[in-house]
C-alpha cells in the first residue's frame, strides 16, 4: 500500500510474539483533503464478523479520513489509534471529536488530545435517556432533538422547561452530561450539521457479507440475519428499497460487490438532472404596480366579486384537528390525588390538588319550632347533619 499510495500513513502493530494487534490506514488523498473540510472528526467502532473477530474502527469527516482494525475497544487500542491519527493529521484550529459515550474513547481522547473538545453523538445520548427513563421517552423525543439543534438561548430555555415539566430527572441527566457536549448552542466549536455519528455508522453498515444466488438475486447477511435482494425487480426484503426507491444498506453491499453504479438503481426524482429540469424555467418577479402596462381592453373590463353562497351543512363551531392531535391517546385516566394523567394514586409523586372544603366539612343544622307535626310526631326540634336527618325531639 505504501508503494501504491505514496505519502500515506500506514502502520501495523504486533505483539512480542509477532501476533497481529492493530493496523492503521490514512491514505495520502485523505490527508490532503482534510485541510479543506470542516475538522469535525466522527469516531466509531464496529465488531468484525470473521474467524479472528476484532473491531473495525474509523475516524471520519464527510469524505472519510482514517480507518483500521484493533483487537477490541479497550484503552490501549484506542490510544494507539488516536496517536497514529495525530501523527498523520496533526491538530487543526476548531477541531472536534464526536463519538458515542464509550469510556475507552473518552479516556484516549483526553490523553492524546487533552485540549481538544470531545462532543457526544446526540443519538447515542438519547439512547441512554431512553434506557434510563423509559416512561418519559415518548413525550421527550421531539423536544430533545429540537433542543440539541436550537440556535437561540430563548428557544433552548423554553424547550428545557418542557423537559422539566415532563420529567425533572431527564433535565438533571442532560445537565450532568454537559450542555457543551451535545447542544449546538453551547458547543465550543462550530460542529455544523455533524450532530451524530451517522458517518461512521454508514461505514459500519458496509460490513456485511453478500452471497449471490443468480445474476440479479443475492442474499445479504447483516448482523446474523439474511436479507434477499433482487436487483431486477428492485426489491429488498427489508422494504426500504422499493418504498424509498433508493438503495438500502443491503442493496449498497450488493452493488459494491458487483462494482455497479448506485445511480442506476435510484429513482429519477433523486437525480440532479431531474432537479435541474424542475427549476429549468425561471419565475420572474412582478414589477411594481405603477410600472404595469395594462392593455386597454383589460382595463375596461368589469369584474365583480363572486356571489356569496351559503355552504351546505351546519356551520362549524370547532376547528379541524391536525394529524398530531388526532393521534393523541383518548380517554386517558387521571390520578385521584393530583388530577394529572398517565398514572394513578399508587404511583403518584405530585402534590395533592386543592379540594373544595365545603364538600368535606360536616355541617350541622338544628331547626327549632314551637310545635310541628313531623311524620305524625309532635316535635319542636329537628337536627340535620350534612343534609341528613339525625334526630327528632318530641314535644311534651
Amino acid at each position: 500500500m505504501d508503494n501504491t499510495y505514496p505519502g500515506s500513513h500506514i502502520r501495523m502493530e504486533k505483539s512480542s510474539k509477532n501476533e497481529f494487534m492493530y493496523v492503521y490506514i490514512s491514505l495520502y488523498a485523505f490527508i490532503r483533503g482534510f485541510d479543506h473540510c470542516r475538522p469535525i472528526v466522527v469516531v466509531d467502532g464496529s465488531h468484525l464478523k470473521s474467524y479472528y473477530n476484532g473491531t473495525f474502527v474509523s475516524a471520519s469527516t464527510l469524505d472519510g479520513v482514517a480507518y483500521g482494525v484493533i483487537d477490541s475497544e479497550n484503552d490501549a487500542a484506542w490510544t494507539w489509534f488516536f496517536e497514529q491519527f495525530k501523527i498523520a493529521y496533526g491538530v487543526r484550529e476548531n477541531m472536534c471529536i464526536v463519538s458515542d459515550r464509550n469510556e475507552s474513547i473518552i479516556k484516549s481522547v483526553s490523553r492524546v488530545y487533552p485540549d481538544l473538545p470531545h462532543c457526544a453523538c446526540i443519538w447515542h445520548l438519547w439512547n441512554n435517556v431512553y434506557k434510563k427513563f423509559k416512561k418519559s421517552h415518548a413525550k421527550l423525543s421531539e423536544i430533545y432533538f429540537s433542543m440539541a439543534k436550537a440556535y437561540t438561548q430563548t428557544e433552548f430555555d423554553s424547550l428545557m422547561e418542557k423537559v422539566e415539566k415532563v420529567d425533572i430527572r431527564v433535565k438533571e441527566y442532560l445537565e450532568l452530561a454537559g450542555y457543551e457536549n451535545w447542544a449546538t448552542l453551547y458547543a465550543p466549536v462550530n460542529r455544523g450539521w455533524t450532530m451524530t455519528s451517522n458517518i461512521a455508522e454508514s461505514i459500519n453498515a458496509t460490513l456485511v457479507s453478500v452471497v449471490p444466488s443468480t445474476e440479479y438475486l443475492h442474499t445479504v447477511n447483516d448482523g446474523g440475519r439474511n436479507y434477499t435482494v433482487c436487483l431486477l425487480e428492485r426489491k429488498c426484503i427489508c422494504g426500504r428499497f422499493q418504498i424509498d426507491e433508493l438503495p438500502c444498506p443491503h442493496v449498497w453491499a450488493v452493488l459494491k460487490s458487483k462494482f455497479l453504479m448506485p445511480e442506476e438503481y435510484c429513482s429519477s426524482y433523486y437525480k440532479p438532472s431531474t432537479i435541474v429540469m424542475t427549476y429549468d424555467v425561471p419565475v420572474y418577479p412582478l414589477p411594481d404596480k405603477n410600472d404595469w402596462n395594462i392593455p386597454e381592453h383589460v382595463a375596461e373590463e368589469v369584474v365583480l366579486p363572486p356571489k356569496w353562497k351559503r355552504p351546505p351543512g351546519r356551520p362549524k363551531k370547532k376547528r379541524d384537528k391536525n394529524l398530531s392531535e388526532l393521534l393523541l391517546p383518548k380517554n386517558q385516566h387521571s390520578c385521584s390525588i393530583c388530577g394529572q394523567g398517565g398514572h394513578n394514586k399508587r404511583t403518584c409523586r405530585n402534590a395533592p390538588r386543592e379540594y373544595n372544603m365545603l364538600n368535606i366539612v360536616e355541617y350541622r343544622l338544628i331547626i327549632q319550632f314551637n310545635s310541628i307535626d313531623f311524620g305524625g310526631i309532635q316535635c319542636n326540634t329537628v337536627e340535620y347533619r350534612s343534609g341528613q336527618l339525625v334526630e327528632i325531639v318530641e314535644f311534651n
